[in-house]
């Protein structure tokens, strides 16, 4: 007889003993495994051969993904640094270099030494008017009085003859068209006011704005700002001397106009009128 326990179906019913013993080589019902026929009850695992349990999950791993921040910042500075060791590389270089290489390195200059190795011969001292064929003159004859270049800033045009004498002396003359607007000529100002073998005054008749004039080199440019001006000055201020270092540029001519100053018959001395 058997009876039916609480929990519903689930639950198998209990055999209840009627005193009769069981049939010869079955097992009683109360000598079966748990479980039934299927194996053990829910909620307990079924042991595997040799007796382990079942065999563990290994835990998901999940990718961060790169951090670039750092790496962008490592590049950056790597590539920094291989940039100022360069340069550092170059302007050795091109300070172990001859002036005059230098020189015709600048982008646009005119090198009138390679040019017409006549017109570069200095001590060619002459009075009166000169015809230059190159304008604003960069060397040939010119006058035995230079003009004052101790960073003399004239406001009206000067002599060509007294200029180039100042060229031979070392001297970088800025000239410029009168009609430059007035901030650029300040920017010229603030490279010559007060530094010897330096003068800068206007010319008429340029075909570019400003041009630059050293003892045989010329450059011409657009505007104030070019940073040619700054690499021409440093290049050929003293450098384009055929006089040498200490050639005079104190007690010249102070006075504007373009119609020279005759002294007789005296020879690279200075004057002042």
């Amino acid at each position: 007889m058997s009876i039916s326990t609480p929990g519903g179906p689930e639950r198998r019913p209990t055999v209840v003993s009627t005193g009769k013993k069981p049939a010869a080589g079955r097992p009683a019902a109360a000598d079966k495994p748990a479980g039934g026929k299927n194996g053990a009850g829910k909620g307990t695992p079924r042991p595997t051969a040799g007796g382990k349990g079942r065999k563990p999950v290994a835990p998901v791993k999940v990718s961060q993904g790169r951090s670039w921040g750092p790496i962008a910042l490592f590049v950056a500075v790597g590539v920094l640094a291989a940039g100022i060791i360069g340069y550092g590389a170059w302007a050795a270089y091109k300070g172990s270099q001859p002036w005059q290489d230098r020189a015709d390195s600048i982008s646009g200059v005119v090198d009138f030494r390679k040019k017409d190795k006549s017109l570069v011969q200095g001590g060619q001292h002459q009075q009166g008017s000169i015809k230059y064929d190159v304008l604003p003159p960069v060397a040939g004859p010119h006058n035995p009085a230079w003009q004052n270049c101790m960073g003399d800033v004239y406001d009206a045009p000067i002599a060509n003859e007294h200029a180039v004498h100042s060229l031979e002396h070392g001297t970088v003359w800025i000239t410029y068209r009168p009609d430059l607007p007035a901030d650029q000529v300040a920017k010229l100002k603030a490279k010559v006011e007060g530094k010897e073998k330096m003068m800068l005054s206007p010319f008429d008749g340029l075909d570019k704005p400003i041009s630059l004039q050293a003892w045989g080199f010329q450059l011409k440019v657009d505007n104030a700002d070019d940073s040619r001006i700054d690499e021409f000055i440093k290049t050929l201020r003293v450098n384009a001397s055929v006089e040498g270092p200490n050639a005079n540029c104190a007690q010249g001519i102070t006075a504007t106009g373009t119609t020279p100053r005759d002294m007789g018959n005296q020879m690279d001395q200075p004057v002042t009128q």
